[in-house]
Order: C-alpha cells, then structure tokens, then sequence
C-alpha cells in the first residue's frame, strides 16, 4: 500500500470528527491528527488560523490527503483522494 500524507483537524466532542478518524483506521491508512479543543492559549489560536488557512473556515474536521482538502465527513471523497481521483477546486465547491 501506497503511503499518503494524512492530516485530520478535529475536535474531542465531534462525531463526525471521530467518524472520519476511525474510517482511516479501519481502512488501515496511518494519519496524523490534532484535537483542536483540545489546544490552549496561543497554541490553540496558531491552530485555529492554520485550520483557516487551510480550508478557508472554522468547520470540522478538514482532512487533508496528500495536500487535498477535505472538509466534514466524506468517505467517498476521501477514497477518492487516496486513488488519486480526487477532484480539484476549493473544499467548499463539492456538495
């Protein structure tokens, strides 16, 4: 299996944020993760503005695979993005 460059940014209480942690592990796909809430002061503000750098806003989670952003939960997107099919275009333009 191909690796990929994962990065899920998600928070403790949100399940579709635990949803889409656990369909990376069932599907067997290592992944990085931050619990955003989870963050205080400073470092949960820095996290805050890189979530919105990244997706253009506050929702969650964004996934980001191999540098495409993915944001609430999508499982066929996110197999998309892991074939290589993903589409391209801002991640509020799908859905």
């Amino acid at each position: 299996m191909t690796e990929h460059d994962v990065m899920i940014y998600a928070l403790k209480g949100c399940r579709w944020c635990a949803k889409t942690k656990n369909w990376f592990e069932d599907e067997g796909i290592p992944f990085n993760h931050v619990d955003v809430d989870a963050l205080k002061g400073d470092e949960f503000e820095a996290m805050i503005e890189e979530v919105e750098r990244v997706s253009g806003g506050r929702n969650m989670p964004v996934t980001v695979i191999d540098g495409h952003v993915i944001v609430g939960w999508r499982p066929e997107e996110f197999e998309q993005a892991i074939k290589g099919e993903a589409e391209e275009g801002p991640p509020y333009s799908r859905g």
